[in-house]
């Protein structure tokens, strides 16, 4: 969730239930929603020209249909993160921090018409349900066994939670990744990225923000730090090292995605009122052999071989529009608050992989819970 996001109204009239197994896929208050369709690509062929997003990225087509949607009195939306989770067939979106909001999972299925299948209230180990007292959902991952995994910008955390909701255990965070006064990170900008290997070794929490530490000498604000875990013999994950990685100046880190071995995916982003949004998906191929920046105290003063290199792999404002629309001033229309991303399940074909993102409308009328696919080419 960025600073300068809209702040959630108060929504009285919600319903603060308990976790629901099954919704329905509609109702008669849902909001119709556009969506649009691009010809993907098949046979291993490249698609059009005409649908380029960058070098290496391809607009598949959108989906507005969870926008506003309301589902037994519930309204989808504040969405930030995206996984797949296997065992449900179905993608799962963590609701961010909003007034009045039960901590919540909402799960969809089909990106190309998307449609609720499900949701699941996250819980303490007493039962009793977090709420935006004491949780900022901003990352979501599904782990080997079916668990989730979600990232809170509040303290900040990485919770484990079991099919039913209800946490289990927790992963350790430096002392210097809390919001200050007690460490060096900036309120509502902490554990914004949250990942796991596609085969569960390794777990990736990236700062969507720079602690202050790190910009002590330089003043500049563009490095950011990401926790690598490795999964232990028993049942947990470990922190083993903290990898530096620079973004792109004005952008914050909104989402991270791992793919094959040691392949990180990031999801830079940045709003500027009465211009819009900017959004880029970068690639880092190899983060395993990042360097360990635990020691360094300031990250402004890393050599450039210690910070994790990047490849431009989509920037969002050249996509085509693909007929979308969009409430507020946007470069291009397609363009809205893109904070989760995932890769579509299954073996790349011919190189090629589907992307999704997910926008959060932090419940504003000025802003859209919009899916996006793309086609993307990822390096090794």
């Amino acid at each position: 969730m960025p600073p300068s996001k809209t702040p959630h109204p108060t929504r009285s009239s919600r319903v603060r239930a308990a976790a629901v197994a099954a919704l329905m896929l509609a109702s008669p208050l849902a909001i119709p929603a556009a969506s649009a369709r691009a010809e993907a690509p098949t046979g291993g062929h490249l698609p059009s020209p005409s649908l380029a997003c960058g070098a290496d990225a391809w607009a598949e087509g959108y989906s507005d249909a969870l926008n506003k949607l309301v589902v037994d009195g519930d309204t989808v939306g504040g969405l930030s993160a995206l996984s797949y989770d296997a065992r449900r067939h179905a993608y799962g979106a963590v609701v961010d921090h909003s007034t009045g909001e039960l901590a919540k999972i909402w799960f969809f299925a089909d990106p190309a018409s998307p449609k609720v299948v499900g949701s699941l209230v996250l819980r303490k180990p007493d039962g009793t349900p977090y709420d935006e007292t004491d949780f900022d959902g901003e990352g979501l991952a599904v782990l080997p066994n079916g668990d989730y995994l979600v990232s809170s910008e509040t303290e900040p955390s990485v919770r484990e939670f079991d099919r039913q909701g209800v946490q289990r255990s927790e992963l350790a965070v430096p002392a210097r990744f809390l919001v200050a006064p007690a460490g060096q990170a900036t309120s509502n900008a902490t554990l914004e990225g949250l990942s796991v290997s596609p085969d569960g070794s390794t777990v990736y929490a990236a700062m969507e923000g720079v602690l202050s530490g790190d910009v002590s000498s330089t003043g500049a604000a563009t490095d950011r730090r990401i926790l690598v875990y490795r999964a232990n013999h028993r049942h947990g994950y470990d922190l083993v090292k903290e990898i530096g990685y620079q973004v792109d100046p004005g952008n914050r880190i909104s989402e991270v995605a791992a793919y094959g071995q040691h392949g990180l995916l990031v999801l830079e982003a940045a709003f500027t009122a009465g211009f819009g949004n900017t959004i880029k998906v970068y690639a880092a191929p190899n983060v395993q052999r990042s360097a360990d920046v635990t020691a360094v105290t300031d990250l402004g003063n890393a050599g450039s071989g210690e910070l994790t290199k990047k490849t431009l792999i989509a920037d969002v404002s050249q996509c085509p529009s693909l007929g979308a629309t969009a409430p507020e001033p946007q470069p291009n229309p397609i363009l809205d608050n893109y904070e989760g991303m995932t890769l579509a399940p299954g073996a790349p074909c011919s190189g090629l992989s589907e992307l999704l993102l997910i926008s959060d409308d932090n419940f504003s009328a000025a802003q859209n819970t919009r899916l996006l696919r793309l086609t993307v080419r990822l390096p090794s």
